[in-house]
Order: C-alpha cells, then structure tokens, then sequence
C-alpha cells in the first residue's frame, strides 16, 4: 500500500486528484465480496465527493490548506461530527442527540485538509481488544479472511484497521484505552499508534475510561502515523527522521515473554530481535517488577470499569438489555469498586509510574509483540469464557503502557504469506517525537511489507 506522503506527493504533481482517491476507497467500501459493510457503520459517499472536488479545487489554485489536503480517511464510531449521533458501535445511543460539534480531533483533521470517508464499526462502547460486535457485525481481519467464517481484526478500533488494510480509507482515527489501535493493527497487518495520552484532546470522544483514553492513528506505515499524528495533536505534520539504531538500547522483558506465546509470534518477535540487534542495536534483558504491580492493580477492574461504570449507570438503568452481555459484564465490574479502592487505584498509577520512569531511564525504547497470541478465529468466541480468556491474552502487553502513562507503536514483523505479528515499541512519556524516528528506524531495518492495496 502507498503511503500517505506518497499519495501527497501525487496529488502535488498532479498524478491523482483526491476525487480520484476518494472514489477507489469508495468502490471497496461498495464491494459486495469485501468487508465495507461490516467495517463501516455510516458512510459519507456524497459528502466525501463534494470535499474531495473542494480540495482538488483548492490545490489547483494554490490555496490548499496543506500538503495532505484531500486526502481520504475513516473515523471510529465514537468521535463525534457535528450534526450526527455519537454511538460507539451500540444500539444504546440509537436516539441520542445529534454532536453539536465536531470533536477537536476531527476538526484538526478537516482544517488540514483530510477528506471524512465514513465512520468505522468498533467494539461495543470500545470495551474489548477483540473486534467482536453483535450489532453491527464483525469485520473479519485479512489473515486468512475465507476460511471458517475468518477471524478477529482486534480492538476495539476494529473497522478502522480494517478500512486501512483493505485501501477503503488511506488512515484512520482511533482510541486506545488498553490496545485499542495497537492490537487491531497488529491483527491486520497495519501500524497503529497510541500517543501520550495528554497530547491529544479527548473532548468530543464518547469516554471508556478518561484517565486512560487516548486518540490515535492507523496506517499504513510509521511515517502515515506520525503526519496524522502531528495533526490530531495540533503541530505541524510531517514524515519523522529516522534514528541511527546503531548504539541503541532497547530492553525486552524477557520474564514477561515466557509464558502463553504463540510459536509463529515467538519467531517472528525473535527475528526482529535478530535484524536489530544486526543492525548495531544493543538488545539488554530487563526485569520490569513494575509489570507484575501493574496486573495486580487492575485485579478488580481497574480504572477501566470503574471509570466506565460513572458513565454507564444511567444507560445500563434504562437500557440494560440492550448491550452486548459481554461488555455490560466488564462495565458492571465497576459497581464493585468504591470511592477509597478508585483513590488507592490513583495513588499505585502515581507510584508505579514514577518507578517504572527510575526502571527504564537509559534505554531508548522497550521491545515486545503487541499481542501473545494471533487472531483467533471469530466463531470459537461465542463461548463467553473463551471470549474472555482470549480477551484478557490479547491485552496482556499494550495495557501496561495506558496505565505507565507511555507512548507505544506496533508495526508489522512478520513477513508475506506469514500469520500477522506486530512489534509493539515502547517510548518515554512525551517522547513522541523520539518513538516515532525509533521506529521508523526500526521498519526500514525489518523491511516491513504493507499491506497491498
């Protein structure tokens, strides 16, 4: 798949135009043999058109309001567009109130240029990293996509991985609580980014858990990752430098690696090992004790549930029934955790970031699969104690590091014709910047294969 700065690139020569663009996203959005009706909850056909035919219009008269003006993009279900119910993937919200404005991470993306092309089906209230939606159905992710009613695109951005992977939009917005844009991009073979979680406003973005929530993109490659970055959190957007990886340090916790892997997600995950460490990367092993403290403070739900729970209590009143019984169950969760457990939950966050901060001073990033396990597939998760076993394995790495308070990326490691593996990196708090030229390093020495498109 062509990049974001390579579809800039043609559209400032003149060798596209963003209505050209706009219709091919279009035509596999429409595909009745393709996954658009299950991706996608709200179409912006019509709408899409006009604003591409605006932006080539601006372009040709040298008024374009930026590089990446007409560029196509899909936005999760739960960001609000002025004039639109905000539903999040239920059929709770089916009568709410229509947003009165557009989410500021939407309006970025509009200023700048890019070209709404439709809003992307996710997990019900952004409640699981699977993909699974008994609503609006489930986009099946690319790997192995035929066989046996296919399997899980991960979660909860669901349909926003599932846009990118299949060309149906150039980029995607996303959230991320505990993986939500990691793990769906490790599933469909794509990159996903999740910011600190500061830098980018989540006003105007239905709430999971707002101490967690974070905005974030899903791409093609690292670099589209960073321009959307750049404009979702208000700074002028652009491809990042790629670091020198020679002399790097990067730890891998190896203690947490041991168990519940996946044989094709071990190999893949040594291989990259292997390339960057070939590259001149110093690979160190580290204990991380801070991990273990993390799992054990989220026992009883965490800050998840019992965040989620404030929000949910007058909708689970009125509209209990409703729900997917899965999710009520893990927002239920919540009801349990009182006032002095959620103080104590706040204060272990303070003191387990501050020491993971002491842990990992020195190294440049932290190295590990974005998920254990591979996509499973979408009919053995009707069982509702497999649907949370495979759940909570699924969540296992990219959840530490909404809790540590960190930036993170997954990109793909694993080569064509192989099941999808992502390679999560791990960055400083509000070392954005530095993850991003990290990891665009780290998919130039992999040779990372995007997917076609």
């Amino acid at each position: 798949m062509r990049t974001i700065e390579d579809h800039a690139a043609a559209l400032a020569d003149g060798h596209t135009t963003s209505r050209a663009l706009v219709e091919t996203c279009l035509a596999r959005i429409a595909d009745p043999a393709g996954e658009g009706s299950r991706a996608f909850v709200r179409v912006y056909a019509e709408q899409a058109r006009a604003g591409a035919d605006a932006m080539d219009l601006l372009r040709r008269t040298g008024r374009a309001p930026s590089r990446y003006a007409g560029i196509p993009v899909s936005l999760k279900d739960l960001l609000d567009v002025a004039g639109e119910p905000t539903q999040a993937g239920s059929r709770v919200l089916a009568d709410a109130a229509p947003a009165t404005a557009h989410a500021p991470v939407v309006a970025r993306l509009l200023a700048a240029g890019f070209v709404p092309i439709g809003r992307t089906n996710m997990v019900e209230f952004a409640f699981s990293g699977l993909g699974i939606n008994p609503h609006f159905g489930t986009p099946r992710a690319p790997w192995e996509r035929d066989a046996a009613g296919g399997r899980i695109p991960g979660g909860s951005s669901s349909g926003a991985a599932v846009s990118v992977a299949d060309g149906m939009a150039l980029g995607a917005l996303g959230t991320d609580t505990g993986g939500s844009c990691r793990i769906p991009a490790a599933f469909c073979g794509v990159t996903g980014y999740k910011p600190t979680a500061r830098r980018v406003p989540i006003a105007g973005v239905l709430p999971l858990a707002p101490s967690l929530d974070s905005v974030g993109p899903l791409a093609p490659s690292v670099g589209c990752c960073a321009i959307l970055d750049a404009v979702l959190a208000g700074a002028a957007p652009a491809p990042p430098p790629i670091a020198e990886l020679a002399g790097l340090r990067l730890a891998v916790p190896a203690a947490l690696l041991a168990d519940g892997m996946d044989p094709a997600v071990a190999a893949a995950f040594e291989r990259a090992l292997a390339a960057l460490a070939a590259a001149g990367a110093r690979i160190v092993d580290l204990a991380v004790p801070e991990f273990d403290a993390v799992y054990a403070a989220n026992g009883m739900g965490g800050l998840t549930a019992a965040e989620s729970f404030a929000w949910h209590r007058a909708p689970l009143a009125e509209h209990a029934a409703t729900y997917d019984p899965r999710i009520r169950t893990r927002i239920e969760r919540g009801a349990r955790i009182g006032a002095a457990d959620y103080l104590d939950l706040l204060a272990t966050r303070t003191r387990l970031i501050a020491a993971y901060d002491r842990r990992t001073a020195g190294f440049d990033a932290v190295v590990l699969p974005t998920a254990p396990i591979l996509p499973a597939r979408i009919a053995t998760l009707d069982d509702e104690r497999e649907y949370n076993r495979v759940n909570l394995l699924t969540l296992r790495y990219t959840t530490l590091f909404n809790f540590l308070d960190r930036c993170a990326i997954s990109l793909p490691c694993h080569q064509p014709g192989e099941p999808p593996v992502g390679l999560m990196l791990a960055g400083e708090t509000m070392g954005d910047t530095r993850l991003f030229a990290i990891a665009a390093a780290v998919e130039a020495a992999l040779g990372v294969h995007h997917p076609a498109g």
